[in-house]
């Protein structure tokens, strides 16, 4: 489920407790965690509403001035049910310490060389891991387009290979491209692989 920057932070400070989807089938469960960019947020409930039975109390915990402009930014195709998603905020992205620890062990190393052969094992474009943090290396806080031109890569699919590398604490984002984490110069600094 994604989540705007503004909801995300109104979650985090408890401003925003409600999210309103419209979808064909329920798209989360109570109890699922996601990462927004304000951190963790898990589904408390989730529950098929009435969308003109939504009120504007309900709308301003959805971060809304009102029930009249949140149904209007509900997906148009009113055949599709309404969910009411109640939300509340889970703690920081564990991703944020992990980037930060530079301290790795052998079998760290080895662990994140396994996990990058296999990322560029499983990619139809061939083997993009270590030319992807290189590429980071030389051009912090590159828009990704750019990035992905140098490679000769759709930018999609480059930024979603990129999140890849995030998850794995290697790099961070910015709001305009990435740059090398401490835990990515770290690995970079410890591994006989090669872009």
């Amino acid at each position: 489920m994604l989540l705007p920057l503004k909801v995300a932070q109104g979650v985090r400070d408890g401003s925003v407790t409600l999210a309103f989807r419209r979808w064909k089938k329920q798209d989360v469960e109570p109890g699922r965690r996601f990462t927004t960019a304000a951190g963790m947020v898990r589904v408390e409930s989730v529950e098929v509403v009435d969308a003109d039975a939504i009120t504007d109390e309900e709308a301003q915990q959805a971060g809304w001035p009102d029930a009249a402009r949140l149904r209007k930014r509900l997906d148009p195709d009113e055949s599709l049910p309404t969910y009411r998603v109640r939300l509340v905020w889970d703690g920081e992205d564990p991703r944020i310490a992990l980037r930060e620890d530079a301290t790795l062990s052998d079998d760290d190393v080895g662990k994140l060389d396994a996990r990058l052969q296999r990322l560029d094992a499983a990619s139809s474009s061939g083997a993009w891991t270590m030319a992807t943090l290189a590429l980071i290396r030389e051009h912090p806080q590159r828009r990704a387009p750019d990035l992905a031109e140098m490679v000769g890569r759709e930018t999609a699919p480059f930024k979603l290979d990129v999140r890849k590398l995030k998850a794995l604490g290697l790099t961070r984002s910015f709001a305009v491209g990435y740059e090398i984490s401490p835990r990515g110069h770290a690995y970079l600094e410890r591994t006989t692989r090669s872009a």
